[in-house]
């Protein structure tokens, strides 16, 4: 079989970061190459609503807390475990770093999506979650332990497509519709509004029709 994948992509992406795409493609290079493409481009699209869920995460978070603790910077008073103090020392020195005063609202978005899903552990259920956390999420009815698991399946999702790994053998219409269903438990408006925006429904079709299914390694 001729190499249908164009020189610059192994010297760009390089060949190990390649082989996986070739080989689920059974060697079809050419396809491959457009598998990678896709990849890219569906990794792309999931930015938006992740984007929007993230930011809803951490602002609907950071209010109830900043009620609660009567502090923007409530987690001076609030009873953080060590790596969550950690995280928020590291932001800290992030934010001098940049030369910012390190007000909370710097430090708020220096914070990553893991520090606040990880405020939803069984740790934090009696300090945070009974007494303010749930607020956070006024359309949720479960369990805390149910959301966190969606959370925290939503950051590994989040950070494979941040590190640029594949996703494309993911079910990914069962992530889309993960991270809609949470974002409508934060906030129900935002759900709805940002959906004419979303690209990924339309790259999944395009996905199906031209490779309705990867032929076997």
């Amino acid at each position: 079989m001729s190499d249908g994948m164009p020189v610059w992509m192994y010297t760009v992406y390089s060949r190990p970061r390649l082989a996986p795409y070739i080989t689920v493609c059974g060697g079809d290079t050419t396809r491959a190459a457009e598998l990678y493409h896709w990849n890219v481009a569906v990794s792309s699209a999931f930015y938006q609503p992740l984007h929007v869920l993230e930011l809803a995460l951490r602002n609907s978070v950071h209010d109830r807390l900043s009620e609660h603790f009567d502090r923007a910077d409530w987690w001076r008073s609030a009873p953080l475990h060590r790596e969550s103090a950690r995280l928020v020392a590291k932001a800290e020195r992030n934010c001098r770093k940049r030369g910012s005063p390190a007000a909370p609202d710097d430090i708020v978005t220096e914070l990553s999506f893991g520090f606040w899903a990880f405020l939803l552990v069984a740790q934090y259920d009696r300090t945070l979650w009974r007494t303010a956390l749930h607020r956070a999420f006024p359309h949720y009815r479960g369990p805390r332990a149910d959301l966190h698991r969606e959370m925290d399946y939503l950051r590994t999702f989040r950070n494979r497509i941040m590190h640029h790994e594949p996703i494309h053998h993911r079910h990914l219409k069962a992530d889309h519709d993960t991270i809609y269903r949470v974002l409508s438990w934060i906030n129900a408006e935002a759900a709805s509004g940002v959906r004419y925006l979303d690209r990924v429904p339309e790259l999944l079709l395009v996905e199906e029709q031209v490779h309705p299914a990867a032929p076997p390694p």
